[in-house]
């Protein structure tokens, strides 16, 4: 982000020019720059962090050029500018820290033409003038190097560079690390968001919602029925736990049926996973396991997740055909810019995504009745799909404390695969199905910037925390294998108690570390502008819906069990795929008719609201996204921030917009100052000398 880096850089002393260094010396480099960079190693560097190499350069691509110098750890890449202090309190993050597994590409410069991409383990065929490396989180960090004396360092900082990418895998890189600031606290401390690694934390969050009709099951408290679901979840208050040991058999990677949210008047949504049709339930199986789909209602609704949207190879290469449309060398000409974009789906992805959400909230809304989400893996869509609905639906998910809640809840304790999915495990299964989550939370926020309490800032903190080394929030697969890191429990069949706060022998991982714990990596300033300025108090979650039915809410028909799938409802005989023979018959996609308004998207078009709320607004608390052409844009913040000339006079028709503008002009006021001499200084005084110099 343009904005991380504020007052958070090491403290390092100009450089002294230092003779040219030969080859012996070179290979005994470790303690000279230990004694140059000490700075950074009393203060800056992580337990267990090495220097490998470093070289002064010069920050390029941005005004101004900052001086400062290049460093190559055994965990990241960091430029650190000259004379700027790192806050004691945020050691770890900056605009300029590459973790190593963030490197995208990595380019040596030498002169015009000469260019080499660099791969692990390829050798370096002349000495860089330049290095660009890009992020896979679209940032560019451009750095050139001086002349005189200093290419011995040019060159081994970029093989440094080279050799670790190629020598650590993300996997190694975070098994043995703890962050400095972890040590200030002594004792348990409660994290900024409920981590949901306990029963109390499901009950309070099952409280908070209001479902009544629901308890916390323990049947997984082990990790014996499926280690990809969390320890504690929620079934039906007349579902004992051997019931849904045996239900949960039957389905794929035993992800059987779990509430996961109550909308308060009255509706549940749940997820689960495909049917495992080559099973042989029982009588009393079978029983169980509509009484879960039912969850206590007599209309049921079996959504298909995975038709209509994207597979996980389509997200994987539209997010790569972006990443290079992005670049600065991009080879597409400007006047087709636009239709690449078009053509790389991603922001056709994005909007069937809301579209399918926006239909699945109508569902939940419209009436009182179970909506159960069904993808075969129940790890990527589903997760995506049910956060959506909720932040379309209910208002406490848009405030700050409510939408990491959600995420953590959705994402992190459901078992999605993050490190598989953000290329940690060299698996072919690379797809950021999270990032096109984050990307559809910024589409809604342009579009209801009053709405949410949190900003781009907070969602683009989010975006560049994934692949960033401190906890374990995003770097473990599922809840077992963050909880054997963090030392809950040495194996799988041990019970987790919540008085276990200390992590095992020679794991040096704190647990008790999120990445909700924001202060580690940005300032207080930084943290402010997580804040919507242009949050609307008066959608506050208390003056939302009563924990009841609400009268625009009204009762599904009798024993109606449905298919939602390719914009249709399809009436069922039997909810479960055991039954003989279940009967199709397709039904009206306007089951849910409503006069088509401009704004709408094509889905809200041909659904939209039930006929009983004829011309009126729509219900509190609900919002229905528009996900025609022109409505669904590109994340510039985010994707361009490697072309700074798009990044120039970029604003916001939003007060959020204009605040940014304001930072970032300071900002780059600040940067200027310490440059300018002191006639400068008396000069710029004058608008008039200003003016004309400018001029």
């Amino acid at each position: 982000m343009w904005w991380g880096g504020r007052g958070q850089s090491f403290n390092i002393a100009p450089q002294k020019e230092e003779p040219e260094i030969g080859s012996e010396q070179r290979s005994r480099m470790p303690e000279p720059r230990s004694h140059l960079l000490g700075g950074c190693l009393a203060s800056g560097c992580l337990p267990g962090e090495q220097i490998l190499a470093w070289a002064p350069g010069v920050r390029k691509g941005l005004e101004p050029e900052l001086p400062g110098t290049l460093i190559c750890t055994n965990l990241r890449v960091t430029f650190q500018p000259c004379g700027w202090q790192r806050s004691q309190d945020t050691p770890l993050s900056s605009d300029y820290d590459f973790a190593l597994v963030n490197i995208g590409r990595l380019e040596a410069v030498s002169g015009l033409s000469r260019v080499q991409l660099l791969r692990p383990g390829s050798p370096l065929k002349f000495i860089p003038e330049e290095i660009l490396i890009h992020g896979r989180d679209f940032r560019l960090l451009r750095v050139g190097f001086e002349a005189g004396g200093l290419e011995p360092q040019a060159f081994q900082v970029t093989m440094a560079i080279v050799q670790a990418r190629a020598q650590r895998s993300q996997a190694q890189q975070y098994s043995g690390m703890t962050l400095s600031k972890a040590g200030q606290s002594s004792g348990p401390r409660k994290p900024p968001v409920p981590l949901l690694e306990t029963s109390e934390d499901w009950e309070a969050e099952r409280k908070k919602q209001g479902a009544r009709g629901w308890r916390v099951s323990t049947v997984n408290e082990r990790f014996d029925i499926a280690t990809s679901l969390p320890r504690y979840f929620w079934v039906p208050n007349r579902t004992l736990d051997s019931e849904v040991r045996r239900a949960f058999g039957h389905f794929h990677q035993g992800r059987g049926p779990r509430l996961s949210w109550h909308h308060p008047g009255g509706s549940d949504l749940l997820r689960c996973g495909g049917f495992y049709t080559a099973s042989d339930p029982s009588k009393e199986d079978i029983r169980a396991t509509e009484l879960m789909l039912h969850a206590g209602h007599s209309d049921v609704v079996l959504v298909d997740t995975m038709d209509e949207l994207p597979s996980l190879t389509d997200v994987q290469l539209a997010h790569l055909k972006l990443r290079a449309l992005c670049l600065p060398d991009s080879s597409v000409a400007e006047d087709k810019w636009l239709s690449a974009l078009e053509g790389t789906r991603w922001l056709d992805y994005i909007r069937s995504c809301l579209r399918k959400a926006s239909d699945i909230s109508v569902l939940v809304t419209s009436r009182v009745r179970s909506v159960v989400l069904q993808e075969r893996g129940d790890r990527d869509l589903n997760g995506l799909l049910s956060s959506l609905v909720q932040l379309l639906s209910a208002p406490e998910a848009r405030t700050l404390l409510g939408f990491q809640s959600l995420v953590q809840r959705e994402w992190v304790a459901a078992g999605h695969p993050f490190l598989t999915r953000l290329g940690g495990t060299g698996a072919s299964e690379e797809a950021p199905v999270f990032l096109l989550f984050l990307d559809c939370v910024w589409q809604l926020l342009q579009q209801f910037p009053a709405e949410f309490e949190f900003s781009e800032f907070f969602l683009l903190a989010l975006h560049d925390s994934v692949r960033v080394p401190d906890t374990l929030t995003f770097l473990r697969d599922n809840p077992w294998e963050r909880g054997k890191q963090s030392g809950q429990f040495s194996s799988y069949t041990q019970v987790y108690t919540p008085g276990n706060l200390q992590p095992q022998a020679g794991n040096s991982v704190n647990q008790q570390l999120s990445v909700w714990d924001w202060g580690l990596r940005y300032s207080n300033e930084q943290i402010l502008q997580f804040h919507n300025p242009g949050y609307d108090p008066e959608h506050c979650p208390d003056s939302w819906l009563p924990r009841q039915q609400s009268s625009f809410m009204v009762p599904g028909p009798p024993s109606s069990v449905w298919l939602f799938s390719r914009g249709a409802l399809t009436p069922l005989n039997q909810l479960c795929p055991w039954r003989d023979s279940p009967s199709l018959l397709a039904v009206s996609s306007r089951w849910l008719p409503r006069p088509a308004i401009s704004t709408e998207s094509l889905a809200d078009q041909e659904w939209g609201l039930p006929s009983h709320w004829g011309a009126c607004l729509l219900p509190p608390g609900l919002l229905l996204p528009g996900t025609l052409g022109p409505q669904i844009r590109l994340w510039k913040r985010c994707y361009l921030r490697g072309r700074p000339e798009v990044q120039m006079g970029l604003s916001a028709p939003t007060v959020s917009g204009l605040q940014d503008e304001l930072s970032r002009l300071q900002e780059l006021l600040r940067k200027w100052t310490p440059r300018l001499s002191l006639e400068d200084h008396f000069k710029k005084r004058d608008p008039n000398t200003t003016l004309s110099q400018s001029c």
